[in-house]
């Protein structure tokens, strides 16, 4: 039935909360907002960063967010690729549909040159087709935008497409392209009650099985 399977990244490909709160809290503190916990930070992964500014603070100035923004990245660049991680699932789940003839995408609210150093950093370039982060389109997650580049850009048709997230902003995604969604539940939504899904898994291999049906 799936001909591609795209993903989102953090939480569903590999975790970089660890750089994501060092990165919020240092742009927080340069603008004089208190610190966040580390959960108060995760719970906001997956949103861009105007919106995790907002989630954080409350606050609704533009310019202000714009700048959290900016100092976000400044401090990311130092910090964010070495950080990061990926899934134990993630490399041998990628390969093997990589195997079994699948395109592989990733459309991702992180920047683009990120996923690309982190794609190096575990070797796994190879194993993506197409990447469409955040920094590549004028509307981010939820908006269809990014995906519906990433099945322009592989020219294949969306409804052979599965994409697989693991936040309501991964679902609501999905749903609004016309695309297919699987969750995965390695992030911290738990119910996607409010969005039609076609499967549910603890993780990364369970998709494979899903798909493959091996």
């Amino acid at each position: 039935m799936y001909k591609t399977v795209i993903f989102d990244y953090d939480f569903t490909l590999g975790d970089s909360a660890y750089g994501i709160a060092v990165s919020c809290n240092y742009a927080l503190g340069k603008l004089g907002f208190a610190e966040k916990t580390g959960e108060e930070i995760r719970r906001t992964i997956g949103l861009s960063l105007k919106e995790v500014f907002r989630a954080l603070t409350g606050s609704d100035s533009e310019e202000t967010a714009k700048r959290f923004a900016e100092l976000f990245r400044e401090r990311a660049d130092e910090i964010m690729t070495d950080s990061a991680v990926m899934y134990e699932d993630a490399l041998p789940t990628l390969s093997e549909f990589r195997a079994r003839g699948f395109k592989t995408a990733i459309v991702t609210s992180k920047f683009h040159y990120r996923i690309d150093e982190i794609l190096r950093k575990f070797s796994a370039e190879s194993l993506i087709d197409e990447i469409v982060g955040g920094d590549d389109v004028s509307r981010e997650k939820p908006d269809p935008e990014g995906l519906l580049k990433a099945v322009e850009a592989l020219g294949i048709d969306k409804r052979e497409v599965l994409y697989v997230g693991d936040s309501l902003v991964d679902a609501k995604t999905a749903q609004s392209a016309g695309v297919d969604f699987a969750a995965v539940l390695t992030g911290t939504t738990t119910d996607f009650s409010d969005y039609d899904s076609v499967f549910i898994a603890r993780n990364l291999r369970e998709i494979l099985h899903f798909v493959t049906k091996i």
